[in-house]
């Protein structure tokens, strides 16, 4: 068993401009967690969360700590308030995007199966992402890690030779 308590982890930021940042720390993976991850996020007031999205490979699942947001997701949007639990999973069913459209810091875990290989898929912008080599929130160096448009794709056979 292994035990880690947030308050010995340090924040990562991430900040995407204007209306796009969050804090994180990656619980489960100072616990040495493989099969499940698990992660504490802070979205400050008028932040969003990552882009609209679902996982082909792994699901994943939120659940409200403190404050009050919007959860966009495959069937419009729903408000999302502590003590809330939701659950995304893989395939399109599962695309989702949290807002904080309150006055006060959104704090949520979100937990997910660390299933590799994934793809991503961003419906908005119409692009995919392939990782191989770990799973998506997970450290370390991946094998594969890119992100293509949709209209990019070729034929499988586009440049092979006999």
């Amino acid at each position: 068993m292994n035990r880690v308590n947030e308050d010995d982890l340090e924040w990562d930021d991430a900040d995407r401009g204007e209306r796009v940042g969050w804090r994180r720390k990656k619980l489960a993976a100072a616990a040495g967690g493989d099969d499940l991850g698990c992660s504490l996020y802070e979205l400050p007031a008028g932040k969003r969360a990552w882009p609209y999205h679902y996982h082909s490979a792994n699901a994943e699942a939120l659940y409200v700590l403190a404050g009050e947001g919007t959860l966009r997701h495959a069937d419009g949007e729903t408000r999302l308030r502590a003590g809330d639990y939701v659950a995304l999973p893989a395939g399109p069913e599962g695309a989702h995007r949290v807002v904080n459209d309150a006055d006060d810091t959104l704090r949520y875990l979100a937990l997910s199966t660390m299933r590799d290989p994934e793809v991503l898929v961003y419906p908005d912008s119409e692009k995919v992402g392939v990782l191989a080599g770990g799973p998506p929130g997970g450290d370390g160096e991946r094998d594969v890690s890119a992100y293509f448009r949709r209209d990019d794709a070729v034929d499988y056979w586009d440049g092979e030779t006999e």
